[in-house]
């Protein structure tokens, strides 16, 4: 089952760094930039660390305990793959919206 929940997040990774690339090949670049892949997973794992940092500073405000999910038999931190799973669908969502705005 975890082999499974693996090759998941690793096909959602490779979707998600596929998609921000297609999103940033569609804005100008005045001057020369990394290419399109390194920006879009660069973004990926920014956009998965400030996610992670706000769920911990909510966890951390709320006083919700971190050893709650310490019995599971997650390989990663549950509050950083949650994490990672909002920066994968991010850019999907951004799309979507995109489209909802423009047939309005």
């Amino acid at each position: 089952m975890q082999t499974l929940g693996l090759i998941l997040l690793i096909a959602g990774i490779a979707a998600s760094v596929r998609e921000r690339r297609f999103l940033l090949m569609w804005r100008s670049r005045p001057a020369p930039t990394p290419g399109p892949l390194s920006t879009g997973l660069a973004q990926l794992v920014g956009t998965a660390g400030g996610i992670y940092l706000g769920l911990e500073l909510l966890f951390s405000f709320l006083q919700i305990p971190e050893n709650w999910w310490s019995g599971s038999t997650f390989v990663v931190e549950p509050l950083a793959f949650v994490s990672l799973i909002l920066a994968i669908v991010q850019p999907f969502l951004v799309r979507a919206w995109l489209h909802i705005r423009k047939h309005r």
